[in-house]
């Protein structure tokens, strides 16, 4: 893996970045800003990331916050990976801590009907092909101007019921409620340089490059990162009642670098007009490469939020919201017709402008760093060392 400041880092030098270390002279977490190219641990003044994020001014507050100086980034990032790693020395975690771990899924028109071909073929990477020719022919591929629960999209429904061809994927797509799911617990995630899990007995799985929203208790959206929302394409296809065995598994959320918090020089805006690229590169020299615009999206972040956190969905130590992706790979690996899988060793780099970018490595859900530390753990470190 390429772990090096000059390929993580957003091109905006002057980004406000919040992100976590483990500090094992600590036997525990710690939330850093980055300073210029040392890493700064706030702990003293913020004991969790979630703290950051529920300030007044997430902004502000980082910006100022005192802290310890506790190295190079590139140091304490050549020290991530699991595989080349001193245990003596810290090392750069998710960038999260507390916050729920939500996603929306099927928010891009390419994905949407990508969704509906796996639910037809069953899971089954073989009939895929077939199928998607068959849906496209019903749907088309360019439903990016159609806002979801519109007059023209209620149209299309009652069209697509009468020729037989409705899906649930199709319902949230293009109905008025968006696929909000739990991605993952807190504390869960992995970071930069980590490995990501794929099932051993999954055939037909791929990586889901996406932007990540961090939204306060109250609803406002204070930052965003990247995230990497590994999917088992085969299990989610059998039935979407398994979207818990298909989405939320060892390793399988990633989320980082770092989060960039929302100032005078990044707001949403920004995150609506930027564009996320992912390569996959194989040990067996084969490489994937996909750009998704967020232009594309079919329903505004900020309404895919408010359906996220309400009224009826509180959430007292905030989320993060993974957008969903459009990128859903169908280049043929393995052999003709079988689409793309993910192959151990696989390393996965998403990148975008603004937010930096977020390098994995794939291995096997049960081969990957277990999650071991959680929240009752974070409370007694954190107590144990003064902070709460």
């Amino acid at each position: 893996m390429l772990l090096d400041p000059d390929d993580i880092l957003p091109r905006d030098r002057d980004a406000l970045l919040l992100g976590r270390v483990w500090r094992p002279d600590r036997c525990g977490p710690s939330p850093v800003r980055v300073h210029g190219d040392r890493l700064i641990d706030i702990s003293a003044v913020f004991a969790t990331a979630r703290d950051v994020c529920e300030a007044t001014d997430p902004a502000a507050v980082l910006r100022d916050a005192p802290g310890e100086d506790i190295g190079p980034l590139t140091e304490i990032l050549a020290n991530t990976d699991p595989h080349d790693r001193d245990e003596r020395r810290p090392w750069l975690l998710s960038p999260i801590d507390l916050q729920a771990v939500k996603a929306a899924g099927v928010t891009f028109a390419t994905s949407m009907l990508e969704r509906v071909i796996e639910e037809r073929a069953r899971g089954d990477a073989d009939a895929a092909t077939g199928i998607r020719e068959q849906v496209r022919a019903l749907v088309g591929d360019d439903l990016r101007r159609l806002r979801p629960g519109s007059a023209e999209a209620m149209a299309l429904k009652d069209a697509l019921i009468a020729a037989g061809a409705w899906s649930q994927y199709l319902e949230v797509g293009i109905g008025p409620d968006a696929e909000i799911f739990t991605k993952a617990q807190p504390l869960s995630t992995v970071g930069v340089g980590a490995e990501i899990g794929v099932h051993p007995a999954s055939s037909w799985n791929n990586p889901e490059p996406e932007i990540v929203l961090i939204v306060a208790s109250t609803g406002r959206i204070v930052g965003a990162t990247l995230g990497n929302d590994v999917n088992l394409r085969d299990v989610e296809g059998r039935s979407a009642l398994l979207l818990g065995k298909a989405k939320d598994n060892n390793g399988a959320a990633a989320v980082g670098p770092f989060v960039r918090l929302f100032d005078h020089r990044f707001a949403l805006a920004d995150v609506e007009a930027a564009d996320v690229a992912l390569t996959v590169t194989g040990t067996d020299g084969f490489v994937l490469e996909g750009r998704s615009a967020m232009s594309a999206i079919s329903r505004p972040p900020a309404d895919l939020v408010a359906q996220a956190i309400n009224a009826h969905h509180r959430y007292p130590d905030g989320l993060v919201l993974y957008l969903g992706t459009m990128f859903a790979p169908t280049e043929d690996r393995d052999a003709e017709g079988k689409g793309f899988t993910h192959h151990e060793g696989d390393v996965v780099r998403i990148s975008c402008d603004p937010l930096g970018a977020l390098v994995n490595r794939v291995t096997a859900t049960d081969a990957c760093a277990p999650w071991a530390f959680g929240i009752a753990d974070l409370m007694r470190n954190l107590a144990a060392r003064g902070l709460l």
